[in-house]
């Protein structure tokens, strides 16, 4: 199963940061980046993305109201919230729409338990 994860930053270097972890994991699965919310959503709407990683700092929509959205588009789609911003009123907002929590710097081993569930989700909706 080809599988494609949408990371959304406005850093390229914290894009590749996740890019590197997320290759440690599942080296076969593809990655598409955004710099942006109106980037992410463009990116969608032409192209496929099975898995969202999406920062939380970001301008002038923030990660959770991108999540928000790409929600409404795609139900069904794994989302988590990458941040180092961490405080109690973003994980619960983000649990609010379903999207999980990965704390900053990104890496294999902070996204390994989400990245095994998504894999896990699209298996059982594909099958």
């Amino acid at each position: 199963m080809s599988v494609t994860v949408l990371i959304v930053d406005d850093s390229k270097l914290a894009r590749i940061v996740a890019g590197k972890a997320l290759a440690e994991l599942q080296p076969d699965w593809k990655k598409v980046e955004a710099n942006g919310a109106d980037d992410a959503i463009e990116k969608l709407k032409t192209g496929t993305a099975d898995i969202a990683l999406i920062d939380f700092n970001m301008e002038p929509k923030d990660g959770l109201e991108l999540a928000s959205e790409l929600r409404v588009l795609r139900p069904e789609m794994p989302i988590a919230i990458i941040t180092a911003n961490i405080q109690d009123e973003i994980i619960a907002r983000a649990r609010q729409i379903g999207a999980a929590f990965v704390a900053k710097p990104v890496t294999a081993d902070a996204l390994e338990g989400f990245i095994s569930g998504a894999a896990l989700r699209l298996r059982s909706q594909h099958s």
